[in-house]
């Protein structure tokens, strides 16, 4: 099995379920809050520790408990996590909000990812070098996650980046060097500077970073699945309709279904397919890395 590391983001999740999101000034009751493990690096770590592949894991939190949490907890899902570095800093925390139609919004406290910088990524450019796949996000330092991309390709690694939060800027010297560029609609439309309200349209602002360098878009759509945009052409990998609940860490799921699937020699449709389905379980269960499936459950649905 081909070897995946990720580096990214750990964060505390507190969710907070609502009926409706409030408006500015708004005041709105809350139906009730939890916490569980998240973090876009750490649950795609996850997803692709429980879905059987071989992760590491690259990141840095504090020297709290909710580190110590987030750490153990990748750890049962089959992560590596030696390599995740314990700093000065409060442990990352986002704080999610979410509504009765299964919408959120987020705000992430950095914390300790603030140090999951160049220095980190110069002090382990082994791991870079051991890897098969490089799967990123951009919720630590961007620089860093430019510098490490830049190394994996001088590798000749195959490259992912989920670009999320999407950058307003990103330069044709790093899109070139991307094998796999994996936003939702929303942050397609950041990045592509296109209107994004159609398939059509999607396809278009895909095709405009394809022309910029990008060897794949592959935009996730909710339900409707996945539109994979290549040089030759574009293809609507459909997805599976569920009942939602809750949409957090499904693009993450998404991400480390499809890395699994790739880093198992499957072909970029299948992979897609496979993806979808992983996602389509996640958004009918809450939370973030409680969410996500094993891979047993994915192997049922095929």
């Amino acid at each position: 099995m081909k070897n995946i590391l990720i580096i990214g983001s750990l964060n505390m999740d507190i969710v907070v379920n609502m009926e409706r999101m409030p408006v500015v000034g708004q005041t709105v009751h809350g139906n009730g809050y939890w916490m569980n493990a998240g973090g876009k690096g750490a649950n795609q770590g996850c997803a692709v520790g429980k879905l059987g592949g071989s992760i590491t894991m690259l990141g840095c939190v504090g020297a709290d408990e909710y580190g110590e949490q987030l750490i153990e907890n990748l750890k049962m899902s089959g992560v590596n996590t030696k390599y995740i570095k314990k700093v000065d800093e409060t442990t990352g925390t986002a704080f999610i909000f979410t509504d009765s139609d299964a919408h959120n919004s987020i705000v992430t406290i950095n914390g300790a990812n603030r140090y999951c910088d160049i220095n980190l990524i110069e002090n382990n450019k082994k791991l870079i070098q051991d890897c098969d796949y490089l799967l990123m996000q951009l919720e630590t330092p961007n620089d860093a996650v430019y510098y490490a991309i830049d190394i994996a390709y001088e590798y000749g690694k195959t490259i992912i980046l989920n670009p999320a939060p999407a950058p307003i800027n990103i330069s044709d010297s790093i899109l070139r060097k991307i094998d796999f560029l994996t936003p939702n609609e929303t942050e397609l439309t950041t990045i592509s500077g296109c209107q994004c309200d159609s398939v059509k349209e999607m396809v278009r602002a895909g095709e405009k970073l394809i022309e910029r360098g990008v060897k794949n878009v592959i935009v996730t759509v909710g339900e409707l699945g996945a539109i994979w945009i290549y040089k030759e052409g574009y293809e609507l990998v459909k997805g599976k309709k569920v009942n939602a609940v809750d949409t957090t860490a499904a693009g993450d799921c998404f991400n480390g279904a499809f890395a699994v699937e790739l880093a198992n020699g499957g072909s970029v449709y299948h992979s897609i397919q496979k993806a979808n389905l992983a996602a389509s379980i996640s958004v009918t269960r809450k939370g973030a890395q409680m969410s996500l499936p094993s891979k047993e459950e994915l192997d049922k649905l095929e």
